[in-house]
């Protein structure tokens, strides 16, 4: 038996879309329904599935060397590990989610200063309570096993519960008052594990390749061709990460341009660009971007 990594991903919401950037880091994972260790194309990596709420602490008593977590979470678990990398994905989005106070869209609150006296459900208590005592407002906080959306029409006041887009709130009647907090996800090794010379450059092998493939959500390579004449006013229009690449064909005349854009640009920027006197375009997907 040789090195094991012992890695956790999270189970659940984020599951699809953790497995979908590990794959395009270049480690494909195959998850079970029936398993909670899923396969792995590495054989010194071995993947265990469990709740984001939970991975905090399996890192932090080392029963996990690494895992996959919401910053929300180790600070509901107040978990001493170490935070490696910030990995900006989540269920829906590239964005950070948010944890939000929301009531019903009758209610009469309208700030957390009319919390007083009231009662909150959520999955995020600790969380919830040192907001609330940081803003001096004394309330209950009750914690909601799920379904947090419909607990209102149970009789509760409002409800702390995360969204990225707002749009499951305002499908069951609610308002967002205030934001809590945001969270992103959290690449989290354990302490002892990170001292680990042979641990520390898998994890961070792992860590650098995870976050090319996060750089490269929503982003394309394009190629084209232009007139060694038109190249400064092509060059005015395009945008790069860096600088795009400019190199020269058999044609003196001609050079080949090559950068990466957001996706969402090429839309406006091929038409221009071929304004400016670029052609033979050839957009491409991209799998990583690493400096």
């Amino acid at each position: 038996m040789g090195k094991k990594l012992k890695l956790g991903i999270p189970k659940g919401s984020l599951q699809e879309s953790t497995v979908r950037i590990f794959g395009k880091a270049g480690y494909k994972i195959k998850v079970s329904s029936r398993s909670y260790f899923p396969d792995i194309d590495d054989d010194e990596i071995e993947v265990v599935l469990f709740r984001a709420q939970e991975m905090s602490r399996y890192v932090e008593d080392g029963i996990i060397d690494c895992g996959i977590t919401g910053n929300d979470w180790v600070e509901e678990n107040a978990s001493d590990v170490e935070r490696v990398a910030e990995l900006v994905y989540a269920k829906r989005s590239m964005k950070p989610v948010k944890w939000v106070l929301a009531v019903p869209n009758e209610s009469g609150i309208k700030s957390v200063k009319d919390l007083g006296g009231k009662k909150i459900a959520t999955e995020l208590v600790k969380v919830t309570k040192r907001y609330l005592k940081k803003k001096g407002i004394k309330a209950e906080v009750e914690f909601s096993w799920g379904a947090t959306e419909v607990k209102p029409k149970m009789g509760i006041d409002a409800i702390v519960e995360v969204t990225e887009t707002g749009n499951s709130l305002r499908a069951n009647g609610l308002r967002i008052v205030e934001t809590l907090c945001e969270s992103t996800t959290q690449f989290i090794v354990n302490k002892k594990a990170w001292k680990d010379p042979w641990k520390k450059e898998k994890i961070e092998r792992m860590v650098l390749l995870l976050g090319g493939a996060i750089l490269a959500e929503g982003k394309v390579g394009i190629k084209m061709n232009a007139k060694e004449k038109d190249v400064k006013k092509i060059i005015a229009i395009l945008p790069a990460l860096q600088t795009p690449t400019i190199a020269r064909l058999f044609d003196k005349e001609w050079v080949d341009i090559e950068t990466v854009i957001d996706e969402e640009d090429v839309k406006q920027l091929i038409p221009a660009l071929r304004k400016a006197g670029a052609q033979g375009f050839i957009e491409y997907p991209l799998n990583k971007v690493i400096y």
